[in-house]
């Protein structure tokens, strides 16, 4: 059980928890939406541009989640749902050579520029915000 103090901490911690989450979901869509045209010829019936798009919507949303829904557990791990996967293709697609699956592209770009820098970063810091806010939850 909370003490009063900690009590009044958690109240100071989560919406600051919150607020990094949704900042490094949006600098992580944002980066997706501005390279998406970048990317527009690789690939056929889906490009790699596209998934750029369905990335940065997906995390603008998730970081709309987290913010508003603030006392819903879901929106939490969503939010550490989409940073993670975010993270997760960013790194695969510097390392690993991810071969095409049905009309998906491959995902091959092994070098680390500014942007992919910034796209990495801020989708770590958002899957850690989030899961460590999702740990705080209680359990039915």
């Amino acid at each position: 059980m909370l003490t009063e103090r900690s009590r009044r901490g958690w109240l100071l911690v989560s919406p600051a928890l919150r607020a990094v989450a949704a900042l490094g979901l949006l600098v992580s869509g944002y980066v997706h939406l501005d390279l998406a045209a970048t990317y527009d010829g690789i690939g056929e019936s889906v490009t790699t541009g596209d998934l750029f798009r369905v990335q940065g919507t997906v995390a603008v949303l998730a970081a709309a989640a987290v913010l508003l829904l603030r006392r819903r557990w879901w929106s939490t791990a969503l939010a550490a749902a989409v940073a993670l996967a975010s993270l997760t293709a960013v790194v695969l697609s510097v390392y690993v050579r991810v071969p095409a699956v049905g009309p998906l592209p491959e995902l091959y770009e092994p070098v680390w520029y500014d942007d992919k820098v910034v796209s990495a970063v801020a989708a770590g810091v958002a899957a850690a915000a989030a899961a460590a806010l999702l740990v705080t939850y209680r359990r039915p």
